[in-house]
């Protein structure tokens, strides 16, 4: 029998990846979202900018007092290098 993959994807409102519970994008969302947006990197940034977003205001509702850069752990990555 074939085991069932589990996507990485975000747990709400924490960000923490509902399959290993690291921060969310994890190292496997970051492969499967580059697959997947492998033609057009643009909208994997677009994408990213909204999820940061999201994320942004769940996690200032959870902790108004601390205020984190989300900036490196939902876009820096996905920029296009060279």
């Amino acid at each position: 029998m074939v085991g069932r993959i589990i996507p990485h994807l975000p747990m709400r409102p924490l960000w923490r990846c509902r399959n290993c519970g690291a921060p969310w994008p994890c190292q496997p969302a970051r492969l499967s979202l580059l697959v997947e947006y492998r033609h057009d990197r643009t909208a994997l940034l677009v994408y990213l900018a909204q999820q940061m977003t999201e994320a942004r205001d769940q996690l200032a509702q959870l902790n108004p007092d601390h205020c984190a850069d989300l900036t490196e752990r939902f876009l820096a990555w996905a920029r296009p290098r060279g």
